[in-house]
């Protein structure tokens, strides 16, 4: 059981940066997979960043090279910057813990939104 806290969503103009957090209420360092998801008006939620537990980082194609996902576990806090930030990347963000199992696990937070102005 963990609970999960986004902040840092808002609205930016395009090329302008955001940091996205997300607070968990435990020790995040024995979570296997942090992540980072969004779903914009009318698509599917799509996965954006994952970060492992020994620091293994993936990112979807669309935000390759724009967007770096980070643990703090010091913090039981992860992150993710968000660079270069186009219209498509409007979407609300969430943040997503999962436990590997033989039955995998997944909690999730509220969601914060980014709203990316052209």
């Amino acid at each position: 059981q963990v609970q999960l806290v986004e902040s840092g969503g808002g609205l930016v103009q395009a090329g302008g940066s955001l940091t996205l957090s997300c607070a968990a209420s435990r020790s995040i360092s024995s979570i296997h997979a942090m992540n980072w998801y969004r779903q914009a008006p009318g698509k599917q939620r799509e996965l954006v960043a994952v970060v492992t537990s020994n620091n293994s980082t993936n990112y979807a194609d669309s935000v390759k090279g724009r967007f770096t996902i980070s643990r703090d576990n010091a913090k039981n806090t992860v992150h993710l910057q968000m660079n270069s930030l186009k219209p498509e990347d409007t979407a609300v963000y969430y943040c997503n813990a999962q436990f590997w199992g033989p039955i995998r696990y997944n909690y999730w937070g509220q969601g914060t939104q980014v709203t990316v102005s052209s």
